[in-house]
């Protein structure tokens, strides 16, 4: 046994236990669905050769005495996305692209930009040596004027190579946080022991970690850095040892998305999403679930479709008799997110998800989970999250 057992009765799980014969039995099912696709992790030599056919292009066109031009496949529209339930949304093969011309006053800053992150990129795998999005910022900040033009950048180089960005020897620095019965191994050696009382920052490399170990019965993905806090100060992780949580701080990073998917292809466990019952909750868990159109070309290292939804469901406002002083009246720009969700390809394989969003429609109100202390300042702990585990109170 690696971890020494506090929590609950073994016949507390088996509602989980059930769960998760039904994942493996899934697994087994469709073990061909996601091998072979998206992108895979690409030698150092064939990264090199990527970039220098790049830069051939472009003498080859100032040779014919052309405007050099940049292709990058165009992840924001949905044409040029497909989605299959074993994977989430992915790219279609053959998509419609964006050209990004020297010879146009819209483009050519950013034409040059991409010219400028390639050679450090190049730089940084030939040496094999590693850099922060936010290096490569501050190397140059008055030339690429934000973070942001760096970090798009990035990912249109990243999906025009067809390689996941630690491929390119990019590193993103890590908002989120991971607690709970989970030991592992960092790439140069330092070893981790999360604790079921205190967070651990989620490793920037988590390509190299390695060794991990965990006997965690569940995985509890939470929205919200406070509420993910205020679960541990319940303690409610060695109350319910056990378990893994981690938080993306809201909108999750790419490492806490790896890391997600890490653990599910290591240890198959059933992964439950605690998430506000508003439109931007709903958005973030399909993320960690489905993907995202801007990262769909990297969806098979990326997504994890076994996830289901704990928490806090909009049916439960009404079954939990929350007082509407406690809800907050939708917004405009939440019921075009709502709308926008309700229409997306994903939601006609959850008809269960559906009812949940036309509750919320229909009511024009959402909650978020601190609505759920009106019953008490420990419920969520001590009340709902137990007994939506044992009594398999997900969808």
């Amino acid at each position: 046994m690696a971890f020494a057992p506090m929590g609950p009765e073994p016949s507390f799980f088996e509602a989980l236990d059930q769960h998760r014969a039904s994942l493996l039995a899934a697994l087994k099912r469709d073990s061909g669905d996601r091998a072979g696709g998206g992108t895979r992790l690409a030698s150092s030599s064939e990264v090199l050769a990527s970039i220098e056919n790049i830069i051939q292009d472009i003498i080859t066109s100032l040779a014919r005495n052309e405007a050099p031009a940049l292709t990058i496949d165009n992840r924001s529209t949905w044409e040029n996305i497909k989605f299959e339930d074993s994977v989430g949304l992915q790219m279609v093969s053959h998509c419609t692209t964006r050209k990004i011309r020297s010879d146009s006053p819209k483009s050519v800053k950013n034409f040059a930009l991409i010219l400028k992150i390639l050679s450090m990129i190049y730089k940084l795998v030939q040496s094999d040596t590693y850099a922060t999005k936010r290096d490569i910022y501050y190397t140059d900040s008055q030339l690429f004027g934000s973070q942001a033009a760096v970090d798009s950048i990035i990912a249109d180089v990243s999906c025009m190579l067809k390689v996941p960005r630690r491929g390119l020897h990019v590193l993103s620095t890590s908002k989120g946080l991971i607690a709970g019965n989970l030991r592992y191994i960092e790439e140069e050696g330092t070893k981790v022991n999360c604790s079921c009382t205190t967070a651990v920052a989620v490793s920037s490399n988590i390509q190299g970690i390695w060794n991990l170990i965990t006997d965690a019965k569940f995985l509890l993905i939470v929205e919200k850095d406070a509420t993910f806090q205020r679960l541990l100060d319940d303690n409610f992780c060695n109350k319910m040892s056990p378990c893994i949580m981690v938080t993306g701080k809201g909108v999750p990073d790419l490492n806490t998305r790896l890391l997600v998917r890490k653990l599910w292809d290591a240890f198959h466990i059933p992964i439950f999403a605690l998430v506000d019952a508003d439109p931007h909750g709903i958005e973030i868990m399909c993320i960690y679930k489905y993907g995202s159109m801007s990262m769909s070309f990297e969806a098979h290292n990326l997504t994890v479709p076994a996830i289901r939804w704990l928490g806090l469901l909009p049916s439960d406002i009404k079954r939990l008799n929350i007082p509407k002083d406690n809800l907050i009246p939708l917004t405009k720009r939440d019921q075009m997110k709502l709308d926008s969700i309700l229409k997306r390809p994903y939601v006609t394989c959850q008809p269960f998800w559906r009812k949940e969003m036309e509750i919320m429609a229909g009511s024009k109100m959402k909650a978020e989970i601190q609505a759920l202390t009106f019953l008490s300042s420990d419920y969520l702990s001590r009340v709902y999250l137990p007994n939506k585990l044992k009594f398999g109170g997900w969808i």
